[in-house]
């Protein structure tokens, strides 16, 4: 009872740093400090290690929710500490993941409400009480992990699989739905933010192509990318100062007349 709920509670502070810093929500520290917690420090080593490597490029990207490592490595490193090591919590850690993943979606989506209501608070001038808003999806993002995290250890590994069939296919086909969808509109903010000048399409429309016509990964397309970049600036600098040089030249002009 004590050690779940210790890990629940390190499942909840690891939620609230990732809406925060996100120094401490990798694998890694969340199931090295699970291991500290239940006593064998070693195994929580050797499953933040194997569960780091295996989910080193998740992330979320723009509005996208990727499955949630936190929720997956603090059940899968409790439940293998205690029943069977690394590959039990390798295997427990997967589903536990993707089934917080469909909280997070929710979660993401309910607290867009709040948007609303802080315009308004804030046009009266009160940003106090804008400030305290933040308390309410920080308290809701500390809950959604650390009670399945209390729930799964509390009761077992079976819980997790029980609670994934007992949800109806209907819900579970409209959140795959959603988190097919979130990702495009996550990288359609992004483009809003980042392509200001017409010129940088051409730069998607290339990697695009790059990417779905000749079928490279992000690494060569990055070599590629990286040095147009440069090229793309110098040329942007050079662009810029002749025109000064050609403004001072007919200031000095204009001055001996």
């Amino acid at each position: 009872m004590l050690t779940a709920l210790l890990v629940s509670i390190w499942a909840g502070i690891c939620a609230l740093d990732d809406i925060g810093t996100q120094m401490i929500r990798r694998p890694l520290l969340i199931a090295t400090v699970v291991g500290l917690i239940m006593g064998d420090l070693k195994t929580g080593l050797l499953i933040g290690g194997t569960l780091e490597v295996m989910w080193m490029g998740i992330g979320n990207v723009g509005a996208y929710s990727a499955p949630d490592i936190i929720s997956g490595t603090a059940i899968g490193t409790a439940l293998g500490i205690s029943s069977g090591g690394t590959a039990t919590a390798v295997a427990l850690a997967v589903p536990a993941s993707l089934l917080a993943q469909q909280l997070l979606i929710l979660y993401r989506s309910g607290i867009v409400y709040l948007n609303p209501i802080a315009d308004r608070i804030a046009d009266t001038g009160d940003f106090g009480r804008v400030f305290r808003i933040n308390y309410i999806p920080m308290c809701i993002a500390f809950l959604i992990r650390a009670v399945p995290t209390f729930l799964a250890i509390y009761f077992g590994a079976g819980v997790i699989d029980k609670v994934v069939e007992a949800l109806p296919d209907s819900i579970m086909n409209g959140l795959s739905i959603a988190g097919a969808i979130i990702p495009s509109v996550g990288i359609g903010l992004l483009m809003l933010m980042m392509l200001k000048k017409g010129a940088l399409w051409t730069f998607l429309i290339a990697g695009f192509t790059l990417a779905v016509y000749l079928d490279l990964s992000v690494l060569p397309i990055t070599l590629i990318a990286l040095p147009l970049a440069v090229i793309y600036d110098l040329a942007q600098q050079n662009k810029t100062v002749p025109v000064q040089e050609g403004a001072t030249a007919a200031d000095e002009e204009d001055y001996d007349l």
